[in-house]
């Protein structure tokens, strides 16, 4: 089984398009590409139904788009018989878990990718840069430690590339993964293998193969993902993921149906 977990639903201009028309083109590429199963994970601070939840400039001007409408055009594609599942990248705000579980209730989730992407206002993986705020490594101390804080929260699924604090390149000398590979094995979440991270700066998948090692270790459950968003993105650099779970020591990948997760080989 090979499925795609991670992708924001764009045209091919790469412009916001929340409807089935834009579902098929992913979809297409998904079949080329010989997968079989793709998830949409639009980020959630693009909704208005979620405006109180932020307060990073960054996600607040984004508060524009309709949930409902994102959440049809998926719906009424897998309807049609199309192989998609309906998920969401949810940002982990630290004291906002209840707001952001009743944000989320009402709706049919297939699966919820937690991610961190900003601490005290800064980014993770954009301007103004936490790491040059903290230097490098104590925003790689308080990453993993708010990664593990949103792996206890039960809100989400699966962790999407869950070592994003490299995304520059730079590494905390001598960093130990075993303690965030424990934490996240006892909160009894996914992590995500991105291959996104080959398309960045630091020029590698998610996570590093030693995290990933630690992981598989510790019988932390996978899902593969491209963080596409255009459709030609859809399954790219997956043969690489695929090489990289197997030296880690991993045969299976995980299929969500409606928050429920199971194991099926990897394709």
């Amino acid at each position: 089984m090979i499925v795609d977990y991670h992708m924001h639903l764009r045209n091919k201009h790469e412009e916001i398009a929340h409807d089935t028309e834009s579902v098929e083109q992913f979809v297409e590429v998904a079949c080329a590409q010989g997968i079989d199963e793709i998830g949409f994970t639009e980020h959630i601070y693009y909704f208005t139904q979620t405006r109180a939840l932020w307060t990073v400039p960054y996600q607040v001007e984004r508060c524009r788009y309709d949930l409902d409408t994102y959440v049809d055009s998926v719906l009424q594609a897998r309807e049609r018989g199309l192989p998609v599942k309906l998920g969401l990248e949810v940002d982990y705000v630290p004291g906002r878990e209840d707001e952001t579980r009743a944000v989320l209730a009402p709706y049919p989730w297939d699966f919820l990718l937690g991610s961190v992407h900003f601490i005290d206002g800064h980014a993770i993986d954009g301007e103004p840069r936490f790491e040059d705020e903290v230097g490098v490594e104590e925003a790689w101390r308080r990453y993993f430690r708010e990664l593990a804080a949103a792996a206890r929260s039960g809100l989400f699924d699966s962790l999407s590339h869950p070592d994003l604090v490299k995304v520059f390149g730079n590494r905390a000398a001598g960093f130990d993964y075993g303690e965030i590979a424990d934490e996240i094995a006892a909160a009894g979440v996914a992590i995500e293998v991105s291959t996104a991270g080959l398309r960045k700066p630091v020029g590698e998948l998610y996570p590093h193969p030693e995290l990933l090692a630690a992981f598989s270790e510790r019988g932390v459950p996978v899902t593969t993902g491209s963080d596409a968003h255009t459709p030609e993105l859809v399954g790219r650099d997956f043969d690489r993921a695929r090489e990289l779970l197997r030296s880690a020591g991993y045969e299976t990948v995980t299929v969500f149906d409606r928050r429920r997760g199971r194991q099926e080989p990897l394709g």
